[in-house]
């Protein structure tokens, strides 16, 4: 099985994507939707994505990519996330990382070095790579990252300890499947009207489905304008999530309702 996810070697997507695809089978790209794009163009097996941190929400260009281009969720990785602070030594100026990683390590930053530069690149494993070749860069990343070149000055500096982030694995849409103990959907009605969100909710409410996350994005069509991404506590073959979508498809019948399909949970530990 081949797939692909966020680069370059090292990352938290990478260690993710480790739990679906041997190492020799995985690429890597540098932006969530070259992920979905290639993936959709049926270029990879699985693409593996952020979608949600414990500590700074959800990933917006995830949430876009998968609303933009018709991809199928089969499955979702969760696993912890621990970052570590790698340098040449000491002495440095800037601190480079992902900026999901920079702000969950906020507190820390701003009581250790109020002072340093704050750099946002393309991934974890990016940020190490710059600390890597100048001493006056410092990375944030998974402790093992550093190897033996660089120094780990602090571990465990994220604000909270159970920080942990979610990925979805995502496949060509032909192997969208309706078993699982999840399902995602992307829903935008193109309306907006008191209590358009309510009626949104209620067909869950009505058969007693549990909602995990509703969250919405702008459309890009307008000012105003939203989609909702809907995730819940039942499959896509139960009889209750059909009924369900099927008030959704009503209440949207100027706009469309997505479904990325139903999947398990895996926990990854590293």
């Amino acid at each position: 099985m081949t797939a692909v996810t966020l680069g370059p070697e090292g990352t938290y997507s990478h260690r993710a994507t480790s739990a679906i695809a041997d190492d020799g089978d995985i690429d890597f790209r540098q932006s969530v939707t070259a992920i979905v794009d290639a993936v959709a163009a049926g270029e990879y097996d699985r693409g593996v994505i952020p979608i949600e941190n414990s500590i700074e929400g959800s990933v917006t260009e995830s949430l876009d990519a998968i609303a933009d281009y018709d991809v199928a969720v089969v499955r979702e990785i969760v696993t912890p996330i621990r970052h570590a602070l790698l340098a040449q030594g000491p002495e440095f100026d800037t601190v480079a990382s992902h900026s999901q990683a920079l702000a969950q390590c906020r507190t820390y930053l701003e009581r250790e070095y109020p002072d340093a530069t704050l750099e946002a690149v393309a991934s974890t494993a990016q940020g190490v790579d710059f600390a890597r070749d100048d001493p006056s860069v410092a990375g944030i990343g998974h402790p093992a990252l550093g190897g033996d070149e660089l120094e780990v000055l602090a571990e465990d500096i994220q604000d909270q300890d159970s920080n942990a982030t979610r990925f979805f694995a995502i496949a060509p849409a032909a192997e969208r499947s309706t078993g699982g103990g999840k399902t995602s959907l992307v829903v935008y009605p193109n309306a907006n009207y008191p209590g358009l969100l309510l009626e949104l909710l209620e067909p869950f409410a009505d058969r007693d489905i549990n909602l995990t996350r509703v969250e919405s994005r702008p459309s890009g069509q307008r000012l105003g304008d939203y989609v909702f991404h809907v995730d819940f506590e039942a499959g896509l073959y139960e009889s209750r999530t059909q009924e369900a979508i099927a008030d959704l498809e009503e209440l949207a019948e100027n706009g469309w309702v997505r479904r990325l399909g139903s999947y398990d949970t895996e926990h990854v530990v590293e």
